[in-house]
């Protein structure tokens, strides 16, 4: 399957990207770049060349998409990275909002910017899962407000990198 299929998959009106045919345009080894994209900040995320363990990354600002993309791209080519996974918040019922309909967007203009495969992966309740975590730690608001959207992608991220191990079991 080439990259150009997934730019096809991520329409509004297309079911989510099938996460065997993903893993299967994927080289045997290389990292994953996790994404989530929120309206104030993007979260990243990065997998080891295995694809076993997810590290958070970075927060980037959201600016114009260019700008976003541009930074999203640095960090891709320094890991060499072999694909994208962008979180897509769904709502509870499994039903597309407004912040799912973004992240199809948001996956649409970056596969412009680099035809690459691509999975938009459930992520819900991922930063619900990750304010927990905190404040179970006793983080600060401030320390939570600088960590919250990295650490989302990567709880995203190795969500979506154990249900490819599953599934190559």
């Amino acid at each position: 399957m080439t990259p150009c299929h997934f730019r096809a998959q991520i329409a509004p009106n297309l079911p989510l990207l099938d996460i065997t045919a993903f893993a299967a345009a994927l080289p045997a080894r290389g990292a994953i770049l996790g994404i989530d994209p929120g309206e104030k900040r993007i979260g990243v995320a990065v997998s080891d060349t295995t694809r076993l363990i997810a590290s958070s990354l970075d927060t980037i600002q959201r600016a114009k998409f260019a700008d976003d993309a541009a930074a999203i791209l640095k960090f891709y080519d320094a890991r060499q990275c072999a694909g994208f996974i962008i979180g897509l918040p769904l709502n509870m019922d499994g039903s597309s909002g407004p912040s799912a309909q973004s992240a199809r967007a948001f996956a649409r203009n970056l596969l412009a910017k680099r035809d690459a495969p691509l999975l938009l992966w459930d992520e819900r309740l991922s930063t619900a899962a990750v304010t927990r975590t905190l404040l179970e730690g006793d983080a600060s608001r401030r320390r939570r407000g600088e960590v919250i959207d990295k650490m989302a992608a990567a709880y995203m991220l190795q969500g979506a990198i154990d249900a490819m191990q599953e599934r190559r079991a």
